[in-house]
């Protein structure tokens, strides 16, 4: 058996209950969390781990991926910001401010290219939480994301009707192992007993009763 399972996981990806549950299942091979950035993790997998928790899309020609969720799309703004006064907002509703929107480098939401007007791209977002808290713009980005680089000074609203980024589980695909596919079975929820995914057990042999 290998000596551990390595799985990437990306920023925003929360993998602490998956985490003892493999530890309870598979306590022979330990899990080895290889963090990445989202554009980075899909490449480390062949021949450097063995499966990810990634954003989508993927290449499907190289990764197997099943789709786990989709986040909700926040826009952070600072706590005294007008905004702040709604449940939740629409683009439109953000526009009407005319502030700038704020496009790191790293960003991991499926929209078109920033326009010209959009002026200087942080490296990271977490830069740009910095300059959001500076008044330098707003940020759009998945929620969890909005949670990691939580500051006492911002707060963030729901945007509906925005790009939103999903969650992936993928792995190589000449890489499907039973510890793959035991990873597949705790990220979908199913039972330690559960065989599905895995090859049927052999059938019970039949005792017949001998007549007395």
């Amino acid at each position: 058996m290998p000596t551990s399972f390595r799985l990437v996981v990306v920023p925003g990806v929360v993998v602490d209950r998956w985490l003892r549950t493999w530890s309870q299942r598979v306590p022979a091979t330990p899990l080895e969390v290889v963090p990445a950035e989202a554009a980075d993790a899909p490449g480390l997998m062949p021949g450097r781990a063995d499966a990810g928790l990634v954003r989508l899309p993927v290449d499907r020609e190289a990764l197997h991926a099943i789709p786990m969720y989709t986040e909700t799309t926040v826009v952070v703004i600072p706590r005294d910001h007008a905004l702040a006064a709604a449940d939740e907002l629409t683009p439109a509703e953000v526009a009407e401010f005319d502030e700038p929107l704020l496009y790191p480098l790293d960003d991991v939401l499926p929209r078109p290219a920033p326009p010209p007007a959009a002026g200087y791209r942080p490296a990271t977002t977490a830069e740009a939480v910095e300059l959001v808290a500076a008044g330098a713009g707003l940020l759009v980005v998945p929620q969890s994301l909005a949670r990691l680089y939580h500051r006492r000074d911002l707060t963030y609203r729901p945007l509906t009707g925005a790009p939103a980024s999903s969650v992936a589980l993928a792995w190589p695909r000449d890489g499907h192992t039973e510890l793959v596919e035991e990873m597949i079975g705790i990220v979908r929820g199913r039972t330690a007993n559960s065989t599905r995914g895995r090859p049927d057990p052999q059938p019970a042999t039949r005792r017949r009763r001998g007549r007395s």
